[in-house]
């Protein structure tokens, strides 16, 4: 039996539709070129994204006493090069025009501000398909919290058995399962097979072609996909 209504389809932003992961980690090593203590390694930063910024650089400094210039360091080369280095992962531009023709609602669940996930989605020619984002300036907690997918399903008008949330990172994952929304694991992204596998999605998907093939079995099958 078909469902009533389309599901809605809740993305995390870096390293699931934009391509960003490259600049995330060449940021983050401008950030600490400098920092005399504790200097994260591309493992240390990815096993971290998914949360805020501020967040995991407290957690990697150890303390709230330089997390401000670290902050500020990183923010001024994320910007300088975010242009020349994001752009949309391929087919992202064509599956969300697809899901948003066949009626399915679209946000973002992000560990950005809000305003910054805009302006991604703007330069990577998708912000046209996007009817939310959620960020880390929307409510104080943050994946893996279930709160900001809480709140972008009341934005988007479902209920969590009425949603598919994708995302690169074991953050997004334990955010969608603690908020019962069906989770799908994107290996496309930051993260290791194995580390996505950990936080135990319910589907493992390997690239962006596979959303839209899995949301028609979805929407093909009986009950909800959570």
């Amino acid at each position: 039996m078909s469902r009533t209504r389309p599901i809605a389809l809740l993305f995390d932003l870096d390293g699931t539709l934009v391509d960003t992961v490259p600049l995330i980690l060449a940021s983050a090593r401008h950030a600490f070129a400098e920092h005399p203590g504790r200097r994260p390694t591309d493992a240390d930063w990815i096993a971290g994204i998914g949360k805020p910024l501020r967040v995991q650089i407290e957690e990697i400094a150890g303390g709230p006493a330089p997390v401000e210039g670290l902050v500020a360091r990183y923010r001024e080369f994320f910007w300088a090069h975010h242009d020349e280095m994001t752009k949309p992962f391929p087919g992202a531009g064509g599956l969300l025009a697809a899901l948003r023709a066949g009626g399915h609602p679209v946000g973002v669940v992000t560990a950005k501000w809000v305003e910054p996930a805009w302006r991604s989605l703007r330069h990577a020619g998708l912000a046209d398909f996007v009817q939310a984002v959620v960020g880390a300036d929307s409510l104080p907690e943050h994946k893996p919290d279930p709160a900001p997918v809480r709140m972008l399903l009341g934005q988007l008008g479902r209920g969590p058995g009425e949603a598919l949330l994708v995302g690169d990172s074991p953050h997004d994952v334990a955010a969608g399962n603690a908020a019962g929304v069906a989770t799908a694991a994107a290996l496309w992204g930051a993260s290791s097979k194995e580390a996505l596998a950990a936080a135990r999605p319910r589907f493992l998907l390997s690239s962006l072609a596979e959303v839209r093939t899995l949301v028609e079995e979805l929407e093909d099958g009986a009950g909800p996909p959570g």
